[in-house]
């Protein structure tokens, strides 16, 4: 059968308001504080990364669910200026479109986000036709939809069952209870984990990163872990590896890390090496953060090799 997408994501999309920096920290008490910049710009980890995957030339297809309402037509106009397929993203009558405010200070964040129809996200709202014809489905915003997160692990089973490849962002737990469970459960029917380094750290309850990546390796995936301006740190079960930061004038860091898992699955699924994946993933990473928001300096693919070649990569 042929393959529908190269890439199907399942997860999260909404706007997002950037406002940034705040040089004090953020105040109530009916305080008014200014700040030198603001950008309404399209956000969720999977809407992201699925940007980021269809400005490196894949085709992809994004399942999930906004409300009836503005906010949820602007998601949608946003994904398919990007080149996204919509069609899988249901419109629930009920309940509104996530919306999600991020205050930047420096180089942290604070994030509020109001989840509406996240919560109701499920298993049913995923095409069963996509998980059986695309190339690679990648889930994001785990703790975020526990729904969804229940039937994940029979979700990607079924991609698997019929030629797929796996991925996985948890992104944060707002609980802190990081499910040990559920991750247990997910993991074997994941062929790539791809957090950063504190929710690598969460995930297996460690304090190191490499004893953190290679104990989420053994219970199955290729665990390849965002360490910020420390590159990435990849490990297979058996041995670690790095790729160091493509060096740029970052203007917001947001959604940085889905670029880079856009930039690792568009690698792998290219057949690129696996060190040369990680390094290319990197590059994208840290490409976007070139302009306000998640999506407006998403690189192309190549201007993600020509990045590699400025830092000094041989081709």
């Amino acid at each position: 059968m042929p393959h529908t997408f190269d890439l199907l994501v399942v997860g999260d999309a909404n706007p997002d308001v950037v406002l940034g920096p705040l040089d004090e920290p953020l105040a109530f008490g009916q305080r008014e504080q200014l700040v030198s910049d603001g950008v309404l710009t399209l956000g969720g980890s999977a809407a992201i990364t699925a940007c980021g995957a269809a400005r490196l030339g894949l085709s992809v297809a994004l399942a999930g669910r906004i409300g009836d309402d503005g906010a949820g037509r602007f998601v949608r106009a946003a994904l398919e200026d990007r080149g996204v397929d919509t069609r899988a993203l249901r419109v629930d009558p009920g309940l509104s479109t996530p919306l999600t405010a991020v205050v930047a200070r420096g180089e942290d964040r604070a994030i509020l986000t109001a989840p509406g129809t996240l919560a109701a996200v499920a298993p049913g709202d995923v095409p069963e036709r996509l998980l059986t014809t695309s190339r690679h489905v990648h889930a994001a915003s785990y703790f975020l939809m526990p729904a969804l997160a229940a039937g994940l692990p029979g979700l990607l089973r079924t991609a698997r069952d019929h030629g797929a490849t796996t991925s996985l962002d948890t992104n944060d737990d707002p609980s802190g209870r990081w499910d040990p469970s559920g991750i247990a459960a997910v993991l074997p029917a994941t062929d790539i984990l791809l957090p950063n380094a504190r929710e690598a750290l969460a995930l297996a309850g460690q304090s190191d990163l490499e004893r953190a990546a290679a104990h989420l390796a053994a219970r199955g995936p290729l665990v390849v872990v965002k360490d910020g301006a420390r590159g990435a740190l990849a490990h297979d079960g058996r041995t670690p590896s790095r790729a160091g930061s493509v060096p740029v004038e970052p203007q917001d860091t947001v959604g940085a890390g889905d670029s880079f898992d856009a930039g690792y699955l568009a690698a792998v699924l290219a057949g690129e090496e696996p060190g040369r994946a990680l390094r290319i993933a990197a590059a994208c990473g840290a490409l976007s953060t070139r302009a306000r928001g998640g999506t407006a300096a998403q690189p192309t693919w190549a201007e993600a090799l020509a990045a590699l070649a400025h830092d000094g990569e041989n081709h």
